[in-house]
């Protein structure tokens, strides 16, 4: 148990697996009860189940985060089941690398459905409950990507650098009501690295994320984010493999 984790709500979408499972193990583990929100409900079915045989609270919702009104069921979900919302973990993510001379348009469209929109949504559905209590706090995911651009990945960089956007624009403008916190991963072990159609660009990703560090790596910087008193707000945190030089 954590103190100032215990008894928080935290809805964690992309939860049925890497990094949005990961932190929906650590946190429950330190007693928060999570929210689980992804594609594959037979995966959040089991994550909860283990979840709860471990001790922890847990609850999940089918939930595509390109949909706004699953994203809102999700928030639903929280609020119907706990009574209350501290934490939204903005964690759904695509990375479609690929050069853009193959205007694979499609990746590019998904990538900023899920990547800015699937966000969006999230913090939407969220800033209503925060503003009426007066508190909250929202973690969004973005990458190393978004913070210097490499080739092939333009496109997944420019969804990146606008997650930091968001975030220090949400920051900035609900200073000292809610606290904004973005997460900026290098290579670490997740799903992430097989996003993209082209098998070059593919097979380039998973040789690079062979120096990947675990994913509780993620989980533990977000639970460092959270554990913090009222009066302090982390609002960036960048973690790499300490062999990744990019």
């Amino acid at each position: 148990m954590n103190p100032n984790i215990a008894h928080k709500v935290i809805v964690i979408t992309g939860a049925s697996s890497g990094l949005g499972e990961a932190t929906a193990r650590h946190l429950a583990a330190l007693g928060a009860r999570v929210v689980l929100g992804a594609r594959r409900s037979e995966r959040l079915q089991a994550i909860c189940a283990d979840i709860i045989r471990a001790g922890g609270q847990a609850v999940h919702a089918t939930t595509d985060v390109t949909r706004q009104t699953d994203v809102e069921a999700l928030i639903r979900t929280a609020i119907d089941t706990y009574g209350q919302l501290d934490v939204v973990v903005n964690n759904a993510g695509l990375m479609a690398i690929a050069p853009m001379t193959q205007c694979r348009t499609d990746e590019w469209d998904r990538m900023i459905d899920i990547n800015i929109k699937g966000l969006l949504y999230g913090v939407a559905a969220a800033l209503p409950h925060f503003e009426k209590q007066g508190h909250g706090h929202i973690i969004n995911l973005s990458s190393v990507a978004g913070l210097k651009v490499s080739s092939p990945g333009a496109v997944y960089s420019g969804t990146k650098f606008a997650v930091r956007a968001i975030s220090e624009g949400l920051r900035y403008e609900l200073a000292g009501k809610v606290r904004v916190t973005s997460i900026e991963p290098g290579a670490v072990d997740s799903e992430l690295k097989f996003g993209s159609g082209d098998e070059a660009s593919r097979n380039k990703m998973i040789e690079f994320y062979k120096q990947a560090i675990p994913a509780d790596s993620v989980a533990r910087a977000i639970a460092y984010a959270i554990e913090q008193p009222a009066e302090v707000a982390i609002n960036e945190v960048v973690l790499r493999p300490l062999t990744q030089a990019f």
